[in-house]
């Protein structure tokens, strides 16, 4: 009995202890500040202001190159190859020499023909002197009038002769021209097929070497026909040949740049394309006949247009957006339209105003609302680099 009412002395001590501890830790002690909860530092991020200026439009397509001009070089005549002018792969103008054929057996023709119109020109000196004779003989009745005819015809039979004598001398110096073997176009050769020692025939079906006019050049490339109207358009409005530019397959690198020549006749039914040939100065020859370019087709100019880096355009769910950094630093997600991206530029038709800053980089760490401190310099570029490691995997 005794040592339950000492229990139950003891357990309103024991109450009032514990609450005055638990009353201790939650109340604030006097002279002590509330605590503050922790603000999260500000994210670094890489940001660009959003750019208005002149756009150009382009239509984007697919297509190979292709030489202007390409020529297989073969021979007219048969004979043994003398003689190789040229190098594989050199750079050749129209009319210089690429090979020599034994001229020896195609002269000996030509001396003989002009041989033959010697004696022909020789023997009509002589029948006109006599015609000259008889003439005067008739004139004085000492000669008659069929001897005087009959020398006539002999001379216009010898004057006939000589003319197929000069035909046959042309015909053997063509003979003999065609002993020389020349470029017909500026380009570069191919691979020589016939070395010299060799008997060229005009019945070789590889030739003596393929040369191939690569400056300028062309390119034909294919666009769905749905825009066929537009580039008519565009025609019609610019009175001129309308800019294409070819770009290597990755898109790094610009070829060259040139004019559309043609637009081709008919629409492709199997593929709903149309065809179009576009021609290039190519003299840096970075244009290679065969090779695969993507094409590109300037067909408007947009005004005051607004574009911002690529790097800005992200996709989700729900489209495209981007993250703006509003004026006290904070940022916000702004749906936007695309209409098209060239250039690492993407061109944006809402969603975005003029010298709005946007984030270029850093945006998988950014939610709407979050602070962030926007770099510039060295300091950027290691942001860059930091966040393309640490980016999770599209």
């Amino acid at each position: 009995m005794s040592r339950k009412i000492i229990v139950l002395a003891v357990l309103p001590l024991i109450a009032l202890v514990v609450g005055g501890g638990l009353y201790r830790s939650i109340a604030p002690v006097a002279g002590e500040a509330p605590a503050v909860a922790a603000v999260p530092p500000p994210v670094p991020v890489v940001a660009d202001v959003v750019k208005s200026g002149d756009v150009p439009i382009y239509l984007s397509g697919v297509g190979t190159v292709i030489a202007y001009n390409t020529d297989i070089i073969r021979s007219q005549i048969t004979g043994e190859l003398t003689q190789v002018t040229f190098i594989e792969g050199q750079t050749v103008k129209a009319g210089d020499l690429l090979a020599q054929i034994d001229p020896r057996p195609y002269q000996a023709q030509l001396d003989q023909m002009v041989a033959n119109r010697d004696r022909d020109q020789a023997q009509l000196a002589n029948a006109l002197a006599n015609l000259g004779r008889y003439t005067d003989l008739e004139k004085k009745g000492f000669a008659s009038a069929q001897l005087s005819d009959t020398q006539q015809a002999q001379v216009e039979q010898l004057k006939a002769a000589i003319k197929a004598d000069e035909a046959l001398i042309a015909q053997a110096e063509v003979q003999l021209s065609y002993t020389r073997l020349t470029s017909p176009i500026p380009g570069i050769t191919g691979v020589r097929q016939l070395d010299v020692g060799n008997i060229i025939h005009p019945t070789d079906p590889n030739g003596l070497v393929v040369v191939t006019q690569v400056e300028p050049i062309s390119l034909i490339f294919t666009l769905p026909e749905t825009v066929l109207p537009q580039i008519q358009q565009q025609q019609q409005r610019t009175k001129r040949p309308l800019t294409v530019v070819a770009y290597s397959q990755d898109n790094k690198f610009k070829l060259d740049e040139g004019t559309l020549g043609l637009v081709n006749n008919e629409i492709l039914q199997t593929t709903g394309s149309i065809q179009l040939k576009a021609n290039f100065p190519n003299t840096a020859h970075r244009l290679w006949p065969g090779q695969l370019v993507n094409a590109r087709l300037l067909v408007d100019t947009r005004h005051d247009a607004l574009t911002v880096p690529t790097s800005v355009v992200q996709r989700g769910p729900k489209g495209t957006y981007a993250y703006v950094v509003k004026p006290d630093n904070t940022v916000e997600v702004r749906p936007i339209a695309v209409d098209q991206i060239s250039d690492g530029q993407a061109l944006i038709t809402s969603g975005l105003q003029a010298n709005e800053r946007v984030v270029t980089d850093g945006q998988y760490k950014l939610q709407p609302g979050v602070r962030v401190v926007i770099l510039t310099g060295r300091a950027a570029e290691e942001v860059k680099a930091q966040n393309a490691e640490q980016a999770p995997i599209p």
